[in-house]
């Protein structure tokens, strides 16, 4: 089996792990930080915007079962890629819209598909997703880690990932395990 990695940050990590860890082809999701200049960062620290990481999903996936361009593709659906910094009630740059590409055909990939994007007019507002070469990850907290499957009625999973993840399974049913 083929394996390529990319690290996406798309606002909550546990939005996108619960998204991605449904996915066909997708071999592993760890919830973490990238694009910063702090070294193993904690969750309280990139929390307070000041680190300059993102929190990201690490993903590995087989190639040969779903491309990147679909891995991309459902980045793109499942967030709102024209907020600066935002997603709902999720402010700040660690919740920036950011692809962190691992080779320079990851990186060509995703600049055409934001042309795509931009040329069909699929959102109202211009597409603001940081496309940067990936440097490091740093893995979160454990209690990170799967989180919307260990804690379904939590409140944030309950009110904001269960509602997503609904959307997405009807909306990418034949993309699903």
């Amino acid at each position: 089996m083929k394996e390529e990695v990319v690290t996406l940050g798309s606002g909550c990590f546990w939005c996108s792990e619960a998204v991605y860890e449904s996915v066909k082809g997708v071999i592993k999701v760890v919830s973490g930080y990238s694009g910063g200049l702090t070294v193993n960062p904690s969750y309280k620290e990139v929390s307070t915007g000041t680190t300059g990481h993102a929190e990201v999903v690490q993903i590995t996936f087989d190639p040969e079962v779903i491309s990147f361009e679909e891995i991309l593709f459902i980045f793109f659906k499942t967030h709102d890629p024209t907020t600066l910094n935002r997603q709902g009630a999720d402010i700040g740059t660690q919740y920036r819209s950011v692809i962190f590409y691992h080779t320079d055909k990851q990186q060509e990939v995703a600049d055409s598909l934001i042309r795509e994007l931009e040329n069909q007019q699929i959102f109202e507002n211009k597409i603001v997703t940081q496309i940067q070469k990936f440097n490091t990850f740093y893995i979160a907290e454990e209690y990170h880690q799967n989180y919307y499957a260990r804690n379904p009625y939590q409140g944030y999973c309950n009110a904001v990932i269960a509602p997503k993840l609904s959307k997405f399974k009807k909306d990418f049913s034949k993309s699903l395990k």
